[in-house]
């Protein structure tokens, strides 16, 4: 007779907490082998495909493409036979090939030193919840035969059993002969707090920025129903009500009052507190009628990192203009006699420039931890490219030690997989140094955002013909200019200049970089 197994969202590593379902790979109905992906799903840092350690037919899927789910969630619930366990092919071998073909694809093997293990990982996302770590308990306590499956979240060992965890309180009643309600008499797990509890009744929210949205936006969360586990109020959930315009609570007159306050410091000094307040009441109008768009995924990554960087590191950035009219004449010739071969790119040639500038200034391929500088061994070089998905900085590795044809044809399989949405963590993080090519937006100069926690970027701006001093003479050459953004606290101007000039030297002499080889 069929047993009903609930499948949900494993920890999918590298500090991610959840993600958005992108496309279902089955239909209920469907009959599917162990370890068979049944949903893609989008997490801050790549697309992957979550596979199921059971076999069977599946019954339900949770959840429409577009839907933020947390980690522990149940994703489709399958129909087992009884006393085969999770279906043909479970054991150590379907383990084996699980180990191999998905903790490879989602934590990263061979993250960089400069990573720290969690580079990119959005701060501050939506937790588990106690309900749905409640669910991954009695999921992990299962005492039938899995697949094998070692996936830090789900999968049981073959054959064996395992004690089924309790929360707190289980079992207990409290004064008046009522259940204890599982946690109260113990500190909330770490990462999460209790969920709040007003004077009428709980409110089932688990994560703490879920709770801060709400607050911040002026929602009564007692308004509003959970589209998670047991009606667990999900991120999603509140950011529809904003949109919506769902009833305020306790925080809309707080916010006013913040609102209030920035009018009247702004203002004129003479506007008194009833104009300060009305013009809250107008500013809040406008903010309400406003589009709001969640910051997640890449965009949410993004934004976090950035703010990071801002915070944390004394960035500088110097600029030079440089004669790239030799470069392009070095790029023209080495492709013009490469035969079959890939054609070697200019930001592969810019890549080579930087890989040896940095073996002549090392302590720019270096990272601050704590009081410590640590300079690193290799050039793992990241580059900026834009997808349909947002930036995205892919990570080339080993770079100092790759020729410009073998640079360029690694860049090139990169980009492809970055526009496809198909980067493995291990490929997005991990990173030493950036190489940002800002001149393909049709711009000169910019000023950007160190990679945290990386010490140096170069950035590049367009090549256009100018007029210039050549040969004593004036010409008109192909012109680029050359930023470098560097953190103050691993070197002096001296050394970013250095590197900026050297850089500089080998875009308009290349036979400069014939010494590096």
């Amino acid at each position: 007779m069929p047993e009903v197994r609930e499948f949900a969202l494993p920890d999918l590593g590298e500090g991610l907490t959840e993600a958005e379902i992108v496309t279902w790979l089955v239909d209920v109905g469907d009959v599917i082998a162990v370890d068979q992906p049944v949903v893609e799903v989008e997490t801050a840092k790549a697309m992957v495909e979550v596979p199921c350690p059971y076999g069977g037919v599946v019954t339900a899927r949770h959840g429409d493409p577009g839907t933020e789910v947390p980690v522990g969630s149940v994703l489709v619930t399958v129909a087992v036979e009884t006393g085969t366990g999770s279906g043909a092919g479970s054991g150590a071998g379907a383990g084996s090939r699980y180990r191999d073909r998905i903790e490879d694809r989602i934590r990263g093997a061979g993250a960089g030193p400069a990573d720290g293990g969690r580079a990119g990982a959005v701060d501050g996302a939506v937790a588990a919840g106690a309900v749905a770590d409640a669910r991954a308990a009695e999921f992990a306590g299962e005492e039938t035969g899995g697949s094998g499956n070692v996936l830090v979240g789900y999968g049981t060992s073959a054959g064996g059993t395992r004690r089924r965890r309790r929360s707190a309180g289980a079992g207990r009643t409290a004064p008046g002969g009522g259940p204890v309600r599982p946690g109260a008499d113990a500190p909330a797990p770490r990462g999460t707090e209790a969920p709040e509890v007003p004077a009428d009744g709980p409110v089932a929210v688990i994560s703490p920025l879920v709770r801060r949205i709400a607050r911040e936006s002026g929602l009564d969360l007692r308004a509003i129903t959970g589209s998670g586990p047991h009606g667990l109020i999900l991120r999603a959930d509140v950011e529809a009500a904003v949109r919506a315009g769902a009833p305020a609570g306790r925080g809309a007159a707080a916010a006013a009052a913040r609102t209030a306050a920035g009018d009247t410091a702004v203002g004129a000094g003479a506007r008194t507190a009833g104009a300060g307040t009305a013009g809250a009441v107008a500013a809040a109008g406008g903010l309400a009628g406003g589009e709001r768009v969640p910051l997640r995924g890449v965009r949410g990554a993004i934004a976090d990192k950035l703010s990071r960087s801002r915070r944390e590191i004394p960035d500088v950035t110097c600029w030079v203009d440089a004669d790239a009219t030799e470069l392009l004449e070095a790029r023209r010739a080495m492709n013009a006699t490469a035969g079959d071969r890939p054609a070697v790119s200019l930001l592969a040639l810019l890549g080579r420039v930087c890989t040896a500038a940095l073996a002549r200034y090392p302590e720019l391929n270096s990272t601050v931890r704590g009081r410590e500088i640590v300079r690193l061994p290799a050039v793992h070089l990241g580059f900026a490219a834009q997808t349909d998905r947002g930036l995205v900085v892919p990570v080339v590795r080993d770079a100092h030690a790759l020729s410009a044809e073998r640079l360029s044809a690694e860049m090139a399989r990169l980009t492809e997989a970055a526009r496809a949405g198909r980067l493995t963590p291990a490929e997005l993080t991990g990173g030493t140094f950036t190489l940002n090519n800002y001149g393909v937006f049709g711009v000169d100069g910019s000023t950007p955002i160190l990679n945290h926690p990386e010490a140096g970027m170069l950035g590049v701006g367009r090549i256009a013909e100018k007029p210039w001093v050549h040969g004593g003479e004036l010409a008109v050459r192909r012109v680029v200019e050359l930023s470098f953004t560097f953190d103050h606290r691993v070197c002096d101007g001296g050394t970013a200049g250095g590197f900026l000039r050297y850089v500089a030297d080998c875009v308009e002499h290349p036979a400069v970089l014939l010494r590096a080889l």
